[in-house]
């Protein structure tokens, strides 16, 4: 009984294979290619695709909001639009600096020093410059060992933590967004 189940089976399986295989060809092309490639890089890719998402979600943020929107807060004991913003730059520029090996400016500098929106989405822009040159440099998917916050890390990740960094704030902003009864750029698609 066991054997005209397993022929059935096969038999089952032997007369989809062929059609199965044919709409699986382009998606078995694209996966061989990516095998191909060298899985760290493959790793890096996927950490850098996250990254520009997010961030052109945070840098549609900053541009949408008005000046008066820098200043806001739910409550006292969370960062300001503005800080936030800030924030994000900074902690972009400190740690892509780790991961690229160059020396890092405090992390809060920006965040304490610009206050206007201007200089705030210009900031920004600079850290997301700045960051796109550790993101498109294959050597980052290399296991180089560094120190960030203390603690023994690799350039990859290094960069996986800013763009989770940025996802949190993201999300952060999402809500000061809804909030004040506004549609947060990844909803707007």
């Amino acid at each position: 009984m066991h054997r005209v189940a397993l022929v059935l089976a096969v038999a089952a399986a032997s007369a989809v294979a062929p059609t199965v295989a044919r709409a699986q060809q382009p998606a078995a092309a694209a996966g061989a290619a990516a095998a191909a490639a060298d899985p760290a890089e493959v790793g890096l890719a996927a950490i850098r695709d996250q990254w520009r998402g997010v961030t052109a979600n945070v840098a549609k943020v900053a541009e949408e909001l008005t000046e008066a929107d820098y200043a806001y807060r739910p409550v006292a004991t969370v960062r300001t639009v503005g800080e936030m913003i800030g924030h994000v730059a900074g902690s972009q520029f400190m740690m892509c600096a780790a991961a690229l090996g160059e020396p890092a400016r405090a992390e809060d500098a920006i965040e304490k020093t610009a206050k206007t929106k201007a200089d705030l989405v210009k900031a920004l822009k600079e850290s997301t410059d700045y960051c796109a040159r550790a993101y498109g440099q294959p050597a980052m998917a290399t296991v180089a060992s560094m120190s960030l916050f203390g603690q023994s890390s690799t350039r990859m990740q290094a960069l996986a933590l800013n763009a989770v960094h940025n996802g949190e704030h993201y999300g952060n902003l999402v809500t000061y967004m809804r909030m004040k009864g506004m549609v947060p750029p990844s909803s707007k698609r």
